[in-house]
C-alpha cells in the first residue's frame, strides 16, 4: 500500500473511533429518553450506524484496492463520511433542541 493511501486510511479510521465514541455517549442517553422519544432516538441512532458501517465497508475496499482504483474509492468515500458528518450533527443539535423535552429527569 502506498504510504500516501495508508496515512489517508489512517486519519480516516482515527476519525471514524472518535465518532463511534461520540455515538456511544448518544447511545448511553437513549434510557433518559420517554417512551415516545426513546422510539425516535433509536431509529436515530440505527441510521447513524448504517451510514458508519457502510463507511467501513468503503474503508476496507479501499485498502484492498490496487494503487489505481483507490483514488476512484476515495472520492465516494468522501461522500459517504461527509453523509455521516452530517447526520451525527444533525442528530445532535436535535437532541439538545428537542429529545431533551422528552428526557426523565434524574
Amino acid at each position: 500500500m502506498s504510504e500516501r493511501r495508508d496515512a489517508y486510511i489512517q486519519k480516516l479510521r482515527a476519525m471514524l473511533d472518535e465518532w463511534n465514541a461520540e455515538i456511544d455517549r448518544l447511545a448511553a442517553k437513549e434510557d433518559k429518553a420517554s417512551p415516545d422519544a426513546k422510539i425516535e432516538y433509536h431509529k436515530k441512532l440505527d441510521e447513524l450506524r448504517a451510514k458508519r458501517d457502510d463507511i467501513v465497508a468503503r474503508i476496507d475496499e479501499m485498502q484492498k484496492a490496487g494503487e489505481d482504483a483507490w483514488e476512484d474509492l476515495k472520492f465516494d468515500l468522501e461522500s459517504s463520511w461527509e453523509f455521516l458528518r452530517e447526520g451525527l450533527s444533525i442528530f445532535k443539535s436535535e437532541f439538545q433542541k428537542g429529545y431533551k423535552e422528552g428526557l426523565k429527569e434524574d
